[in-house]
């Protein structure tokens, strides 16, 4: 609607004032609703997701096992993200938003189930968690796509910083909720998780603007697998979505590894329950600030300024959290990483909204979710096998110097030209001819 206020603006004379820009996203409904919904979610997410991994730890005391549960959750998303990316452009994109969440709700109330009735069987948690991982897949697909119907262009880069900082508070106030309901009862962190899901499919429900996709029957029906082979070709012929899909990856397959080896680090500082999330929420102090910096940061400094300082951030936080001998250390030097490190998210996010056409926006950020979640599965094994070598110290030093040729070539690659312009000015990428399809 934005667009068209514009072509109606006269064009003569230089004492017309400019259109007025959107309204704030709080005065959007749907956006508000979208919003507050996955809100509860994300609250409900963290306090399992901190959850899972201290069910195993203080049962088992084996950090692998932890990683086999978060692994099983990983790869359930990754073999459906594609699925549910061309599933966006094929079919009703609220259907699926609805529908995720639901099957998330019945795998958590299962695990809560099981965890109550003190079934602590790895295979068991594991099977849950790759449950709700696969429905995770599906849901997700139709996420970026809903965004851009709800939220006008110029805004999207306020909107991801938003959705970033929801995600960072959630679990500001979750981690360590989820940790304090743990001691108390094992069993109700992953129940009120299965509630959050219901009120993210109420939330995706009632949003009142058309999702899309747009199709009006004329166009040429095609496989499910041809639309990702579309989805795949687009990505693979794009300079930027490419390095973006590989880096993240390999990045991303770091920052799992990481997720489960602070709370070994934690733990061998003497933390117990609580103190992880405690450690957690310090941490994520900075995660909120960094994701009210990263629109800002848009607008001020050059994209490929703050991919660096965030990249760089990542591998000097693995390397001090190494070191420090008191276990709340440790949130300290991660709350001052996340500031850089968030905005690293914003950037590329935003630019992938801002070039990508709707058409093609399901299965485009299918293709790079998949691909940046791709090895993240590999991520809390990896945690497994370097904790067993070397201990929690030692292996986060491994993966600090693993980080570093990633923030290397951020300085060598030519693929990047797009964030040479600001993300407001970045100019949309053309459709592939209908001929090349399938």
């Amino acid at each position: 609607m934005s667009q068209d206020a514009a072509d109606d603006t006269p064009s003569g004379g230089g004492d017309v004032p400019p259109p007025p820009g959107p309204p704030s996203l709080w005065r959007n409904r749907d956006y508000l609703n979208w919003w507050t919904s996955e809100t509860v979610s994300a609250l409900g997410t963290s306090m399992s997701a901190i959850a899972f991994p201290l069910v195993v730890l203080y049962t088992t005391g084996s950090i692998a096992h932890a990683g086999l549960i978060a692994a099983a959750q990983m790869i359930g998303v990754l073999l459906t993200t594609l699925w549910g990316g061309a599933l966006a452009d094929r079919i009703s994109r609220k259907a699926l938003m609805v529908a995720g969440p639901l099957v998330q709700a019945v795998a958590m109330a299962m695990a809560a189930l099981l965890i109550h009735d003190h079934h602590y069987a790895v295979a068991l948690l594991a099977a849950t968690a790759f449950v709700g991982g696969l429905a995770a897949g599906v849901g997700k697909g139709a996420t970026t796509p809903a965004l851009r119907r709800i939220v006008p262009k110029e805004q999207v880069g306020q909107a991801t910083g938003q959705e970033l900082g929801r995600d960072m508070a959630a679990e500001l106030v979750g981690a360590p909720l989820g940790g304090v309901l743990f001691s108390l009862a094992r069993w109700v962190p992953f129940a009120l998780d299965a509630v959050s899901f219901v009120v993210a499919a109420v939330g995706a429900a009632s949003i009142r603007t058309p999702l899309g996709p747009d199709r009006d029957g004329s166009e040429e029906r095609t496989r499910v697998w041809d639309d990702i082979r579309e989805g795949v070709r687009f990505v693979r012929r794009q300079p930027f979505l490419r390095f973006t899909v590989i880096w993240a990856s390999l990045l991303n397959a770091l920052a799992q590894a990481f997720v489960l080896l602070f709370i070994a680090l934690v733990r061998h500082r003497g933390g117990g329950p609580v103190a992880v999330g405690v450690v957690n929420s310090i941490a994520l102090v900075g995660g909120v600030a960094g994701s009210v910096v990263g629109p800002l940061l848009l607008a001020r400094v050059r994209a490929t300024t703050v991919l660096r300082v965030g990249s760089w951030s990542f591998a000097a936080a693995f390397c001090v959290v190494a070191v420090v001998p008191a276990w709340w250390e440790i949130g300290v030097v991660l709350a001052f990483a996340m500031v850089a490190m968030v905005p690293l998210n914003v950037v590329i996010e935003s630019y992938v909204v801002r070039v990508v056409p709707d058409a093609l926006s399901g299965r485009v950020s299918a293709v790079n979710r998949f691909g940046a979640q791709g090895l993240a599965w590999l991520g809390p094994l990896l945690a497994g096998g370097l904790a067993g070598a070397f201990g929690p110290s030692g292996a986060s030093l491994v993966l600090g110097a693993l980080t570093v040729p990633l923030a290397v070539a951020l300085h060598v690659t030519r693929s990047l030209a797009v964030l040479d312009k600001p993300a407001d000015q970045a100019e949309e990428l053309t459709l592939p001819e209908p001929a090349l399809v399938g």
